[in-house]
């Protein structure tokens, strides 16, 4: 699997953004959505990786510094038929690479409470995230989970 900067101008990474934006909002209240577009997703604070074996898509996600020393996980998603082949585990491992290489002391994110995200909560627990409080400018909300790394200490 080939991971790269995405500029977000190939129709498959719109149609998969598309989806993902889609899926969002069928499970929780439009206040409650936390997902960035594509033009939030083309921000100077915001960087978009693909995940592609060959010419297939794969999957992708993104990466917004929030300050100097911490950034969030974003959009990340997979492809349906790319599913339990390895591509969120790939695409996790390497925004921990980039975000350690960058200096960020944590990555943290947020996503759904619902029973829909259980599988993702699952792999970011596996990875060592914990559980944490309300981050950056997000308030409580009973449809997120809000999770944290420590970068700086060995994944568990």
């Amino acid at each position: 699997m080939d991971i790269k900067i995405d500029d977000l101008s190939d129709g498959k990474v719109l149609l998969l953004l598309e989806e993902h934006l889609a899926d969002m909002y069928a499970t929780a209240p439009p206040e409650s959505v936390h997902a960035l577009d594509v033009d939030e997703l083309k921000s100077k604070d915001v960087t978009f990786f693909s995940c592609w074996l060959g010419s297939e898509l794969m999957g992708c996600v993104a990466i917004k510094e929030l300050t100097q020393t911490h950034a969030e996980l974003k959009s990340m998603r997979t492809v349906s038929a790319s599913r339990k082949l390895g591509v969120a585990t790939n695409l996790l491992n390497h925004i921990i690479d980039t975000s350690r290489a960058r200096g960020y002391q944590k990555l943290s994110l947020e996503t759904g409470s619902d029973e829909y995200f259980k599988a993702a909560r699952n792999l970011y627990e596996k990875f060592g995230f914990i559980y944490c409080e309300p981050f950056a400018d997000y308030q409580p909300d009973p449809h997120s989970e809000f999770m944290t790394l420590l970068l700086n200490e060995e994944l568990k």
